[in-house]
């Protein structure tokens, strides 16, 4: 048996039923020599959602303290779906005690914490996986395969943005509140990662912010707006507000020298455009897909088959961190005015 065990559950309720997605369509599995994956325990400070939910999920093996979950030889995997400023501790944690790790995005807040947890991933032998689950969201997957197969032609311009208004947020003093926690870093990090996946690492950005909506809330601007410069020519924007005034969405625009594709995370179909170069007609198509803008399970699965060698690490910590290091170059270009070079940090790729 595969045991996982999931720290925090607010965002870990879900991922805690993504495990159990995948361990019930893994009861027949197809390669009968992989360990089959059990929800074994569940971590949370809150005493009272701790027990409702070991309930609700069946779940015997309850903890308030993480330490003394990892502490059990039995355990062999940790999913951190903790506060963002926690992820440091809790993971290093996790790799010292011999776990394989899945944690949440933005994988930590400041480059110390990402070199602190890349270095003891990178020495710890085991899968250390960063839940960017933008690249998991069904919209974008299929927008993804369609560029791939070169449906839209060459790539040309590609935009992405995270529309959140966190007025409830800061008015109920959540974690997402935390002065060090950037809007850019803590969620715009969505949009960069998914246009890092889609057109590779841009090489510099020039980003603007204002600070009008929020200005005795944050210590940071609510608004940015960046410009990136992709390989082969490829430009793009990010558009991150946690102040904007309006239903949350991550509308993704993908143009290409023979088509777009508009999608996001909450809608129930994407738009194509393809041009037909023989009749010089645009053609128009609404194709459906799922919604679901948080797919546990997905990730979860990918997590899972990374450590059992069905396929290898797409988003080990480096690949976190260097999602990180665009958001940070975004946020130090707009406080500065110039154009900044994003600081990457170097691949030692973990294979699975």
């Amino acid at each position: 048996m595969f045991l996982v065990g999931i720290i925090g559950l607010g965002m870990g309720r879900n991922h805690a039923k993504g495990v159990l997605k995948v361990a019930e369509k893994m009861t027949r599995p197809v390669h009968p020599e992989l360990d089959q994956p059990v929800l074994y325990a569940l971590c949370d400070i809150d005493k009272e959602k701790l027990r409702k939910v070991g309930e609700e999920l069946r779940v015997e093996h309850l903890y308030e303290d993480y330490r003394e979950m990892l502490a059990d030889p039995k355990l062999d995997a940790v999913i951190i779906a903790t506060p963002d400023q926690d992820h440091r501790q809790m993971a290093q944690d996790a790799l010292e005690s011999g776990k394989h790790v899945l944690c949440e995005k933005p994988l930590a807040l400041t480059r110390e914490d990402l070199e602190a947890i890349v270095r003891s991933a990178r020495q710890s032998g085991k899968i250390f996986m960063v839940g960017q689950i933008c690249r998991f969201t069904p919209g974008f997957q299929m927008a993804k395969d369609l560029i791939q197969k070169g449906t839209i032609g060459e790539l040309t311009y590609v935009e992405s943005e995270y529309a959140h208004d966190y007025t409830e947020i800061y008015r109920a003093g959540t974690w997402r509140s935390d002065p060090a926690r950037n809007g850019v870093v803590g969620g715009g990090c969505h949009a960069v990662d998914l246009l890092r996946w889609i057109a590779g690492d841009p090489d510099e950005v020039m980003a603007y912010g204002t600070h009008k909506t929020f200005r005795e809330i944050t210590p940071y601007d609510d608004t940015h707006v960046a410009i990136l410069h992709f390989p082969k020519g490829v430009i793009g924007k990010v558009f991150c507000s946690i102040s904007c005034r309006r239903p949350y969405t991550m509308r993704s625009v993908f143009y290409g020298t023979q088509g777009t594709i508009i999608t996001d995370n909450t809608s129930p179909s994407m738009q194509l455009f393809t041009y037909d170069r023989i009749t010089g007609k645009l053609n128009s198509e609404e194709i459906p897909i799922p919604i679901d803008s948080h797919n546990a399970a997905g990730e979860f699965e990918a997590f899972y088959e990374a450590v059992q060698r069905l396929r290898p690490l797409d988003t080990p910590a480096e690949e976190g961190a260097n999602t990180i290091a665009v958001c940070h170059a975004i946020v130090e270009s707009s406080e500065s005015g110039r154009p900044v070079r994003p600081k990457y940090f170097s691949y030692d790729i973990q294979e699975a």
